[in-house]
């Protein structure tokens, strides 16, 4: 796996994957950015959601599970002194379908986040808290109405939060 980063001045880059997509990172105005693309840590972020989802879907299609959407909420604290790692991650997946067995979509979770995940689990190894819950919404549309709520289903090796 290969990537390139630019600089594209102040504190812009372009990104550029090794498959061939890029992306601008930025930062805010209050550090010379102008706000055109998220910040590095955000990219983390959307990283580890995008690859988490992916095992999550990829797994109930092979149990031949109907998901229509799947949603990863996922929030970070960071540390309050340099460097300001991660120290704990909540990633809350909402998936909807018809007839969604509540345990496939339990386990799919579970399986991402102990084996499947790489970027969880990279994060997990360094000592970055993880926890991961999930809810099931019967029918065609998982669009989070509100805050996740950490007290619904979580997967087992999942602390309630």
């Amino acid at each position: 796996m290969k990537a390139e980063v630019r600089w594209q001045g102040a504190v812009q880059f372009e990104a550029s994957s090794g498959s061939g997509h890029t992306i601008t990172t930025d930062g805010p105005k209050s550090s010379g950015g102008v706000n055109a693309g998220p910040r590095p840590m955000e990219l983390v972020l959307m990283g580890v959601a995008g690859c988490a989802a992916y095992d999550v879907v990829f797994i109930l299609g092979r149990q031949r599970e109907k998901v229509t959407t799947c949603v990863a909420q996922i929030e970070a604290e960071r540390a309050e002194d340099p460097p300001r790692v991660f120290t704990r991650i909540r990633m809350h997946f909402v998936v909807s379908g018809e007839d969604l067995n509540e345990a496939k979509v339990g386990r799919a979770v579970e399986l991402s986040a102990q084996k499947y995940c790489s970027a969880s689990i990279m994060l997990k190894r360094g000592g970055v808290e993880i926890e991961h819950s999930f809810e099931v919404v019967d029918g065609p549309d998982a669009t989070p109405e509100a805050e996740p709520d950490t007290s619904s289903s979580t997967a087992p090796d999942s602390k309630r939060g």
